[in-house]
């Protein structure tokens, strides 16, 4: 197995924590893994990107150049990455918050409107999960439970309570495409 992942919006949208979930779940599977995040000074409201790397190998580079996955939540993420993805890849983009389309025929790309999801089911800001669903699903990376396990050790001890909403956010996006 070997994934590599970009993923890219807005500060404050999760992007740094759904690499955490991604990568801790390529842990649980003994995978070998690296997580590089990239943001600008501005953090919130500013751009925010990170690398994860997943490979049965040792990895040489954390840094991901041509993607195979790759999840964008902002319209400047779309246009800065999309030319990047590697052919045959992934691209799943939240469409509620991005309103063009990839011309490419050479990848498998899916438009969830993952934020408005996350709006008219009450778990505002979730549509980070809501996308890792979709991706679930999508690439069959690792079985749910997988992805369970690291939302529930990803999110720290005195927040406890939202790994429920997690979990609903991605059983949404994993519903979302058959």
């Amino acid at each position: 197995m070997e994934h590599n992942i970009i993923i890219a919006g807005f500060g404050g949208q999760g992007i740094l924590f759904l690499g955490k979930v991604i990568a801790g779940a390529a842990l649980i599977q003994d995978k070998n893994v690296s997580w590089l995040p990239s943001y600008g000074p501005e953090m919130r409201g500013g751009t925010a990107n990170c690398s994860v790397c997943i490979s049965d190998q040792e990895i040489g580079d954390p840094l991901v150049t041509k993607p195979d996955i790759l999840i964008v939540m902002n319209r400047p993420s779309f246009d800065k990455f999309i030319g990047s993805a590697s052919k045959n890849s992934v691209v799943l983009v939240d469409s509620s918050l991005i309103d063009k389309k990839a011309e490419r025929q050479d990848i498998q790309d899916f438009y969830v409107p993952a934020s408005q999801l996350a709006n008219e089911n009450g778990l505002s800001k979730l549509g980070n999960i809501i996308l890792l669903g979709t991706l679930a699903k999508a690439t069959k990376m690792f079985e749910k439970e997988i992805f369970y396990e690291a939302i529930e050790q990803a999110v720290p001890s005195s927040r406890q309570q939202l790994v429920k909403t997690n979990k609903q956010a991605f059983e949404i996006g994993y519903d979302f495409i058959a």
